[in-house]
């Protein structure tokens, strides 16, 4: 089994918690003219990331209540439904989003918060069939994906 690379990053230290899961949306205004800015911005704008260990190192943050806390991430997989022909353990995918009806009841497993289009991902597990029929017609499977 491969390892799971982690990564050295900062989060809000209300967030600092093994098992807590955040997407990161990218730098703030406010961190212009932060020291360490460096350190919280060294992650993959779109991406869902999971805190697997907390360090000792704190740092004040006018973002954050409470201030930055270091943590250990590793890129957390996520669950969505994917045509059942792509839907093979190991494969590389390339995410494309082809439905765009927000009412659809499938909808956040289409096009799931974490999953960037375009990009490469590894379907690490097939979880099984949608639980819903796809009003489009397509056959789906539910997996878990991680970034290539």
């Amino acid at each position: 089994m491969a390892e799971i690379k982690t990564k050295v990053t900062l989060v809000g230290t209300v967030l600092a918690k093994p098992g807590t899961e955040f997407i990161y949306e990218g730098e703030s205004s406010e961190c212009g003219t932060c020291k360490v800015k460096k350190a919280c911005h060294n992650l993959n704008r779109g991406h869902r990331y999971r805190v697997v260990s907390v360090r000792s190192t704190h740092h004040e943050c006018p973002v954050h209540y409470n201030g930055a806390t270091a943590v250990e991430v590793t890129e957390a997989p996520v669950s969505m439904l994917i045509s059942a022909d792509k839907a093979i353990v190991n494969s590389k995918i390339k995410i494309e989003f082809s439905c765009n009806k927000t009412d659809c009841r499938s909808y956040p497993l289409c096009r799931p918060d974490g999953v960037v289009e375009g990009e490469k991902y590894v379907v690490g597990d097939v979880l099984g069939n949608a639980s819903e029929i796809c009003s489009k017609g397509r056959a789906l499977k539910l997996v878990e994906v991680r970034p290539a």
